[in-house]
Parts: C-alpha cells; sequence; structure tokens
C-alpha cells in the first residue's frame, strides 16, 4: 500500500470538505440546496481520489477509502472538537459522513475507464 496515497488523499478529501462546508457555513445558507451541494463536492472529490489510485476493483480501493474516513476522524478531533465538542462524534451525520467517505471512492470503478479486452487470438 501506498502510504503517501494514503494519508495524502485523506487531507485532500478533509480539507475540500471542510473548505466546501465552511464557505457555505459562512454564507449562512440553510435547506436542502446546500446540504446537497457539500455532498455533491464530496462525491466529486472521493471519486477522482479513487479514480487517481489507478485500481481497477473496488476491493483495492476500500483498504484506501477506509483509511481515509479515519483521517478525517482524526483530523475533526483536532479541527472540529475545540470548537464544537466531543458531541460530533454522537450526532448521526457525522459518521454518515464518514461512511460516505469511506464508500465514495468506491464509484471510481465505474467512471474508470477499463483496459480494452484483446479480440481474437495472437499467434506466435
Amino acid at each position: 500500500m501506498d502510504l503517501t496515497a494514503r494519508i495524502g488523499w485523506g487531507i485532500v478529501i478533509y480539507a475540500i470538505a471542510y473548505l466546501a462546508a465552511s464557505g457555505i457555513a459562512a454564507y449562512g445558507w440553510v435547506g436542502l440546496l446546500p446540504n446537497l451541494a457539500e455532498l455533491f463536492v464530496l462525491l466529486c472529490v472521493c471519486v477522482w481520489a479513487g479514480s487517481l489510485l489507478k485500481f481497477h476493483a473496488w476491493s483495492d480501493i476500500f483498504s484506501y477509502s477506509i483509511g481515509w474516513a479515519v483521517i478525517a476522524a482524526g483530523l475533526d478531533a483536532v479541527f472540529v472538537v475545540p470548537m464544537r465538542g466531543w458531541g460530533i462524534y454522537g450526532q448521526w451525520t457525522t459518521w454518515a459522513a464518514y461512511a460516505l467517505v469511506a464508500l465514495l471512492p468506491l464509484l471510481a470503478t465505474f467512471v474508470r475507464r477499463k483496459p480494452p479486452v484483446p479480440q481474437g487470438t495472437w499467434e506466435t
């Protein structure tokens, strides 16, 4: 396993998702549309990260995406807990976000181009 890809993409996913959530909160947007916008940003960055791993099976990507979810939980402890307290881990939305970070990169197997299957047999 490439430790750089695991740690690096975990930080990138967290940073972009945190930036989107902070921007939406700073402008005071509330309701369903801002939540869908955050989900769309998370979907895009997770699929992007999963596709850049260049794996063709979801089982190969899953070990990385679990690591990214653990990194997100750790970064929440560092950046969010001092402002909002440990109660964030008692909210179902926090755990749903970690589950999305673990599961959304698996969609990369559907958007990644498959290697072409050779037609016919090769003779020597």
